[in-house]
């Protein structure tokens, strides 16, 4: 995947109402490492790394790039936002849009924090690239995802067969009004 292009990297930490979107940092490891090798979090992912791996990969602080964010909350990592260009994807209605994707420990399902996130990252990217659109990809069978998806905007753009499951393609515009 590509990153967003021309856009300033990093932005400073985005701000919510109950939670912060930054850059990785140092002590983001161990989050980053139970986030990668949960097999509650990778269900519908194709399933979850070897923490073992994981491990010896992530050596030191989790690697930077541009359309990264860390959710935080009370100074603790809770998840992942990506928002990444996907050239080669593998749906041409997506192909050169942005990417939404988002990982979220299971001890904090349930509480908006994905929806709040996400929203944050959307009004954030609708702000330094007016008029971009969004791409979210989802199982069908992954209710919360496609809860998440209805909530935050994404418009159903075609369901199609891959990885053994029925997927589910979605685009965000941001329209203001």
């Amino acid at each position: 995947m590509e990153d967003l292009g021309p856009v300033a990297w990093p932005p400073q930490p985005i701000r919510t109402e109950r939670l912060v979107l930054r850059e990785p940092e140092t002590q983001d490891r161990a989050a980053f490492i139970e986030l990668l090798a949960s097999p509650e979090v990778h269900l519908y992912l194709g399933g979850p790394r070897p923490r073992d791996e994981l491990e010896r990969e992530m050596s030191g602080a989790p690697e930077r790039w541009p359309g990264s964010f860390v959710v935080d909350l009370d100074g603790a990592m809770i998840g992942q936002i990506l928002l990444r260009r996907t050239p080669g994807h593998h749906r041409p209605a997506a192909a050169g849009k942005a990417d939404l994707g988002y990982l979220f420990l299971p001890r904090v399902w349930g509480f908006g924090y994905a929806a709040e996130a996400c929203a944050a990252a959307l009004g954030w990217l609708a702000d330094t690239l007016p008029g971009e659109p969004v791409v979210l990809t989802t199982q069908t069978a992954n209710v919360g995802s496609m809860r998440l998806a209805a909530k935050l905007g994404f418009t159903e753009v075609e369901r199609f067969e891959a990885w053994g499951a029925e997927q589910w393609l979605g685009m965000w515009s941001f329209s203001e009004g």
